[in-house]
């Protein structure tokens, strides 16, 4: 327990947010998206500025460092050391205030990029450095590294974007800087104060050190390194909020900013050029400037070969790829309006095809098709990280700049150097402005290979120096580069930096061994020869990750699991705790498998406190970058859990709903009635944890088996052949119409339809993580239905969750070809239709039926299908306008919304997005859901009645 008279005590006591000494917070704010590792002193999640001040005036007079955090996304380390993070993004992500006419903001440094994009765009205005990250980078994180991004020949850096910064020094003193005329100026340098200390040490050093400046700061756009004494010998006003900028926490800490908005370009069109090989694509760049683009962005093989791995980007990729490219080149062009945009894209086509230069050129007007190109490239740097094994592309040498027309010199030579090593890269990035990321690939966990960081760092630099570029171009000196910001500005400005530190920070509190006082580079790895992890038995197969641990280490850190849109990751966009991210989840377990928390292993309940409210949707497989898939490490830490404490008897009776369901369905009046009983009701929520707020789905009157073995069949035989249709529980016992609906579309579309005969697939047992139940269930159907497979018969289904447990768990519960063919005969029914169709052998009618559907896909179906078979299956029916709902998670995830700890969450992540969207629709708007749960979820959050696809397929079939 902490005494009040400790730093965590006197922490506790002060301030209004959150603050988190315990072990499991400290490590999971131990790494970022950099290869680094150091455990904080403790956590701090602040609810306003006095909280902010209050946590520097306690940590200074504890002699305790601080450092401020984003969202976690650096690249070079530095969101991470030992201080007490205060981390902004949780509660202080507001905008403040906005003038349109003045064309400004006024923001907490918590706030995302994408969210303040969201908020200017219907007035017409953007922030303009368009980051990679821009999902989950805050404004603050951006203004501490200085940030910019693919669209930087527009729009410049973040410095070129901060009018005022306000905020407190070391030890709680508050600031506020921003431009100044003459007269402020010298009333500044005046002051008998802190800022007036400053103020006289800032203009002394820029006035001594001129010329060394203007000698050493590279001539190029993109240099982010050291502090920017540059700016102060800049004609115009005296400005330090600019000299904050790109100062990494190191000097203040910021927590509000006026920054200028731009308008949002009118039209824009892209166009990706592909060649043979990097060094063509680089020679093309000159030409393609001279076009004057907004944005010229390479991607090499290597990465273009990743992205194919990921079952997100395979959708993007197929509107822009032809061939197998060495390297892509996508040219961004605005506009005043479209025609403009496209008289540019088509001016540059013109030319290339005339100089013949690339091997093909593909032009994107419309949105979506820029938008799959900007996505591929936007997360490149996770495909890369997902590569398998234990080499990985390490950050060290990533972010160099050159003036653009020495880029392909510095390239030839710089690949030479990879390669004289040993080892490879890929090259992506920039080429607009000099900068393409390279990361070489290296095995931390072999003393040689540090080694070998180690000599291609030194040579790499030489190089950069040689070109007169940076070591930094936009990612920053962090636990990376600080150590050689002597070798890039020399020993006078290294020192004027010295005396900006502590003219600042005098302590030395602030984000301390970052810009100035940098430790060696491989000091602090994540991963390193030291590193080994315990070994983890599975139940299910990770061979294709290299095992339990190497999944795990799939995680990078981009926390791109921290944006909120999207599929992933429901439970981070309900709580906005790091410990409910895919990432912070990673985080825990990389910790407990590697021993990092002492007295930890992977049955420990804290551990199963942070997975518990991963809700499986599979969205980290699809739209992680680098496809971790918590949902499958998750089921095995559950069943680890369960071997070790025992299995709840909840856990037990949802895991066998399909047995419990085939007794009760004798009873199915008595069972509907007592599950309707407040009285039941609350003692399944008293004793089970069943909340009380919840109905059980009823049992039907008949059940679909019943039906289908009784009905009687179509007279005349079937033209297209056999089907089995698979009859899942939900289907079976709950809601038989919607099989019944599926039978009558696959027989109008001429096929023969059998039940596949096969049990429960198991989905349950794998949500509640009762693997071994599952792999037993699994290989009980595949015996049963290897006849009908072998055979080539289809089988198609209606439940998603159900029919991708087929697809996609069974080949890790049961490894074979068997079970291969299994996992590609089985099919959602709209894929199987979709599937007749482009081979132009579907022979559906359906009538006329205006009006209007919403769509909400089911995550397993949104992650690993995607809901576009569901879209083009939909829009068969004429005079039907259906429009995807853009929701991510309904919430309800089979049992986890029937659980009374998961009741208020589930409801929680149903208000996100997709209730409001539900009601705000109007009554004559068909509201379409193909998950069991989806529909229960939509019903209880909205009151409004839901159809799935079979149904509305079924009744616009022409009589």
């Amino acid at each position: 327990m902490a005494g009040p008279e400790t730093l965590e005590g006197e922490l506790k006591a002060s301030v209004e947010g959150e603050v988190r000494f315990d072990n499991y917070s400290r490590k999971l704010y131990s790494t970022d998206a950099s290869m680094y590792r150091i455990e904080p002193v403790g956590v701090v999640l602040p609810r306003s500025d006095e909280d902010v001040r209050r946590t520097l005036e306690i940590s200074a007079r504890h002699r305790a460092a601080v450092l401020p955090r984003g969202g976690g996304t650096s690249l070079a380390g530095q969101a991470i050391g030992k201080a007490v993070v205060i981390d902004f993004s949780k509660y202080m992500n507001r905008v403040l205030e906005h003038n349109l006419e003045e064309e400004w903001a006024r923001v907490q440094p918590g706030l995302v990029q994408d969210h303040f994009n969201d908020y200017l765009r219907p007035h017409g205005f953007v922030f303009g450095p368009n980051t990679s990250t821009s999902s989950r980078a805050t404004l603050g994180g951006m203004i501490g590294n200085n940030s910019s991004g693919s669209e930087s020949l527009v729009y410049g850096k973040t410095i070129d974007h901060v009018i005022e910064v306000s905020g407190f020094f070391s030890g709680g003193e508050p600031f506020a800087f921003g431009p100044l005329d003459e007269e402020a100026f010298q009333e500044k340098l005046a002051e008998h104060s802190r800022t007036g200390e400053i103020y006289r040490t800032l203009h002394r050093l820029a006035n001594e050190h001129r010329q060394e400046i203007e000698d050493r700061y590279p001539k190029i756009m993109r240099r982010v390194s050291g502090y920017n004494l540059d700016e102060l010998i800049k004609e115009g006003p005296f400005n330090l909020a600019q000299f904050i900028v790109g100062s990494e926490g190191t000097l203040a800490t910021v927590t509000e900013a006026k920054v200028k908005i731009c308008p949002c370009p009118n039209a824009r069109g892209s166009l990706v050029i592909h060649f043979d090989s990097v060094e063509r694509a680089l020679a093309a760049s000159a030409m393609i400037l001279a076009h004057k683009p907004a944005a010229l962005e390479i991607m090499d093989r290597i990465l273009l070969g990743l992205a194919q791995q990921n079952i997100e980007a395979r959708r993007w990729m197929t509107s822009f790829m032809e061939g197998d490219p060495g390297a892509t080149l996508q040219v961004v062009f605005f506009g005043e309006d479209a025609d403009g945009v496209r008289e540019k894209v088509e001016g540059l086509l013109a030319e290339l095809e005339r100089e013949e230069i690339g091997y093909a050129r593909i032009p994107l007007l419309d949105a979506a098709g820029q938008a799959a190109v900007s996505n591929v490239r936007k997360a490149g740097l996770g495909f890369l990280l997902g590569v398998k094994g234990d080499k990985k592309p390490l950050a060290f040498i990533e972010d160099c700049a050159v003036s653009p027309e020495n880029l392909l010199g510095y390239y030839r030579k710089l690949d030479q150097i990879i390669r004289a090593h040993d080892t490879q890269g890929s090259y992506y990035g920039h080429s607009s402005v000099g900068l393409i990321h390279i990361r070489p690939s290296i095995n931390p966990k072999v003393e040689s290979e540090i080694k070998k960081m180690v000599s291609i760092q030194k040579q790499t630099a030489d190089l950069v120096l040689e070109f007169g570029g940076a070591m930094s171009g936009e990612h920053g000196d962090g636990l990376a580069r600080s150590h050689l910001v002597p070798k890039f500005f020399g020993p006078k400005l290294y020192e004027a930096f010295r005396e900006v530190k502590r003219a600042f920070d005098p302590e030395g509190l602030m984000n301390p061994g970052k810009i100035v006082d940098g430790d060696p580079f491989t000091n602090n790895l994540r991963i390193n020869p030291q590193y080994k992890t315990v070994p983890i038995p599975t139940i299910m197969d990770f061979s294709k990750d290299g095992g339990f641990a190497r999944a795990v280490e799939m995680c990078n850190g981009v926390g791109a699991c921290r944006k909120r849109d999207g599929t992933m990751c429901p439970s981070y966009q309900a709580t906005h705790e790091e410990e409910h991210s895919t990432r912070g989840r990673t985080n825990a377990l990389r910790e407990v498998i590697s021993q990092g928390l002492p007295g930890e292993d992977i049955a420990s309940k804290r551990l199963y406190e942070v997975m518990d409210l991963c809700l499986g949707c599979k969205g980290c497989k699809a739209e992680c970058p680098s496809s971790v898939d918590m949902a499958k490490i998750k089921a095995e830490v559950m069943q680890a859990h369960w071997d070790r404490h025992g299995v709840p008897v909840r856990v037990r009776l949802f895991g066998r709903i399909a047995r419990i369901n085939r007794l009760s369905r004798p009873f199915a009046t008595l069972v509907n009635w007592t599950f309707r009983n407040g009285f039941i009701r609350s003692l399944l929520d008293r004793f089970l944890g069943v909340d009380k707020r919840r109905t059980l789905a009823p049992l039907a009157a008949e059940t679909f088996e019943e039906w289908f073995r009784g009905r009687s069949r179509p007279a005349s035989p079937a033209a297209r052949g056999k089907v089995l249709f698979m009859n899942d529980t939900f289907t079976n016992y709950n809601y038989p119409e919607i099989g019944r609906a599926a039978v009558r579309v696959l027989e109008a579309a001429g096929f023969e339809v059998s039940l596949a005969e096969m049990g429960c697939c198991g989905r349950p047992q794998i949500s509640s993580g009762l693997l071994r139940e599952a792999r037993d269930m699994a290989a009980d159907n595949l015996m049963r239905l290897t006849g009908a497979i072998r055979a080539g018969l289809p089988i198609v289904g209606v439940e998603p969750s159900c029919v991708l447990t087929m697809r996609d768990e069974y080949p890790d519960l049961i490894v074979g070809d068997d079970t291969r063919r299994l996992a590609d005969s089985v099919f959602l029914l709209e894929e199987f239709l979709l599937q007749l169709k482009e081979k132009d052998e579907l022979d559906l009618r359906f009538r006329e039926r205006s009006g209007k559907a919403l769509f909400h896909g089911h995550c397993h179906q949104k992650s690993l299908v995607g809901t576009g078979p569901s879209l083009e299956v939909l829009g068969l029916i004429p005079g039907l306008e259906t429009e995807e709902i853009p929701s991510g998670c309904c919430g309800m995830a089979g049992s986890f919304g029937y659980e009374k700890e998961h009741y208020d969450i589930s409801l929680t992540i149903g208000e996100l997005k997709l209730f409001p969207a539900v009601r705000e629709s109007g009554g004559d708007v068909d509201i379409i859901a193909n998950g069991a749960s989806c529909r229960q979820q939509i019903a209880h959050g909205t009151g409004r009645g839901t159809r799935h696809i079979a149904e509305v397929l079924a009744d616009a079939l022409q009589d």
